[in-house]
């Protein structure tokens, strides 16, 4: 692994011992790391809940330590169920699905004018975060004024939707809905096909759809639910490019857990870094190969 330099020995040190963690099994559902042992967790992790009418959504700002000048916003949707249940315990933020693949790889978006926001699920949905829900409208304004909040704050006005696995659906449906939000979508990991939890992406409308649309996928992605050849498929359909990887592991856990290929294990950085490139340059990248 390669640490993460923030300026400090000690903390890069901490880092560096994070890493050899990664092996450690988590699935999308489970609560996964938020504690000291987050390689994350030395960087400056904000809750930032915004209030609407008798319930609130939030979501988990992540930056350098001492940036302020914000040039790029990357909301990040994670994969099932969604819910993180984000909230502050001591003044600290604490939150379920800290194995997702967003969740912990969210260090390898950030340099100095990009941050990463989290985003939970609305507190009324806590309970029971379905995909019909993301499709209505409530939705999308929610996460809209969550966006519009963290802009405010942190100065940023160019925002990309990323979502995985399940998270597809969310960011998908918020970007259908807010054409004038994020001028660019990605869509890793993507559930596809229905599900006893709703449809997925299937049968959705992709005409119109105004971001740039980037697909990412594991070639061995091992999920019934999200099958490379529907990504080869989706992107011809949608006439958008295709970051393939391959390559990581060892995988651990069932196929459509967060440490086998379909949360990208053993390969996070490299897949992190490719879409990061494709956000501020536009072009791209080669399909991504661990080392």
């Amino acid at each position: 692994m390669s640490c993460f330099r923030i300026g400090v020995g000690a903390a890069r040190l901490l880092l560096c011992i994070a890493g050899l963690l990664a092996s450690v099994p988590a699935i999308h559902a489970q609560s996964g790391i938020s504690g000291a042992e987050d390689p994350n967790s030395v960087l400056t992790n904000t809750v930032l809940t915004v209030p609407l009418q008798d319930y609130s959504i939030a979501g988990l700002v992540t930056h350098v330590p001492d940036a302020k000048a914000f040039k790029y916003g990357i909301a990040l949707f994670p994969g099932y169920p969604s819910i993180m249940k984000l909230r502050e315990e001591g003044g600290q933020p604490r939150f379920d699905l800290g194995g997702n693949f967003l969740i912990r790889s969210r260090r390898h978006w950030l340099d100095r004018e990009t941050l990463v926001i989290s985003i939970d699920a609305p507190s009324d949905q806590w309970g029971s975060f379905s995909q019909q829900f993301r499709q209505n409208a409530r939705y999308g304004g929610d996460v809209a004024a969550l966006l519009a909040e963290a802009g405010r704050r942190y100065g940023v006005k160019d925002w990309t939707l990323v979502g995985t696995s399940e998270g597809s659906v969310s960011a998908f449906h918020v970007a259908r809905m807010n054409p004038a939000l994020a001028p660019r979508l990605i869509l890793s990991a993507s559930l596809f096909l229905s599900s006893g939890n709703g449809p997925g992406l299937s049968g959705t409308d992709w005409e119109g759809l105004a971001p740039r649309l980037l697909w990412v996928h594991h070639e061995e992605d091992p999920c019934a639910y999200t099958p490379y050849r529907e990504a080869l498929r989706y992107a011809q359909m949608t006439r958008s490019p295709l970051l393939a990887v391959r390559g990581g592991g060892p995988s651990r856990g069932a196929p459509c857990e967060a440490r086998s290929a379909h949360g990208f294990v053993g390969v996070e950085r490299a897949t992190v870094l490719a879409m990061r490139s494709w956000v501020k340059t536009g072009v791209t990248p080669a399909d991504v190969v661990a080392e």
